[in-house]
């Protein structure tokens, strides 16, 4: 029998390394067997007389952004949360991760990789099978999260976080359990003791959260409030050469305003690039 590498070439380590990366990417977003459908005129008709129900109500706010979705908007947002995939993240959206991690394991900036907000996981997991395929065993993942779904926003702080909660209680406000992002992990053979949880809403739990320094921050926070307690309380461990990840950057949420205070009030200058329309992410270079 002719041996694999005779007939096909010798893979080097670092393209099977490359491949299996590749691979658990696209079994986190569940691109290998589906793809989300379009929507159809009955689905869009249901998603403008939503929009309708949201002006009327909140029509002494006519200037808000999350009032100015188009109907094919609030249709994305609703479906693409919905899909039976471990990340809802796009495409650019892990291989940012993926780029990052990298980056910092090439560039040997300490600390370990956290993501506040994990919804199903998906994004910790690939963090966690990068580390694991690069032998990087020195490094934690930490996971921080109410395991509850997201908390009701503060209208004081930002009311276009209230017009998108009316929305993703329609999508169960991204509850999944802690039991359900452990099982995620072992089904992808990823669990171990260097996967932590931090359980808890940001203002309560990561004050006080046993984290010494990371070398990735990504925030998944969607709101004001949460994104600048997240901000607050993890930017000041994050080491020179890390990363911050904005997944909710280009939304017409709270999180955008929080980061631009806070930037503005540590004199941070780092420019913040973009993954896609999405996600937003700087480099701490001081």
């Amino acid at each position: 029998m002719t041996d694999v590498s005779e007939r096909t070439g010798t893979v080097s380590l670092e393209d099977a390394q490359q491949r299996y990366i590749e691979l658990l990417k696209a079994a986190l977003r569940n691109s290998l067997y589906s793809n989300p459908k379009p929507p159809t005129k009955v689905d869009l008709a249901r998603m403008w007389l939503f929009k309708r129900q949201l002006k009327y109500k909140y029509r002494h706010n006519q200037n808000l952004v999350a009032l100015a979705l188009s109907p094919t908007d609030l249709y994305w947002t609703v479906q693409g949360n919905l899909l039976p995939a471990h990340t809802l993240g796009s495409q650019a959206n892990v291989d940012n991760v993926h780029s990052c991690v990298e980056r910092v394991l090439s560039d040997g900036v300490p600390g370990d990789l956290l993501e506040a907000g994990v919804f199903r996981g998906g994004q910790s997991i690939l963090m966690k099978g990068i580390l694991d395929i690069h032998g990087a065993t020195d490094r934690k993942v930490i996971l921080a999260d109410s395991f509850e779904g997201l908390p009701e926003p503060d209208a004081e702080s930002c009311m276009d976080d209230v017009i998108a909660h009316e929305l993703l209680k329609k999508v169960g406000l991204f509850a999944a359990g802690a039991d359900m992002v452990r099982d995620n992990f072992e089904r992808y053979g990823l669990w171990d003791e260097r996967v932590v949880f931090i359980k808890g809403w940001f203002n309560e739990s990561l004050p006080t959260a046993p984290i010494d320094q990371l070398a990735i921050m990504r925030l998944d926070a969607d709101y004001y409030q949460s994104t600048m307690d997240a901000l607050t309380n993890l930017y000041p461990k994050l080491s020179v050469g890390g990363w911050v990840i904005l997944d909710d950057y280009g939304h017409p949420l709270g999180c955008r305003q929080a980061v631009h205070e806070f930037r503005e009030a540590n004199d941070i200058t780092d420019p913040i690039e973009m993954a896609d329309d999405q996600v937003g992410f700087w480099q701490r270079t001081s």
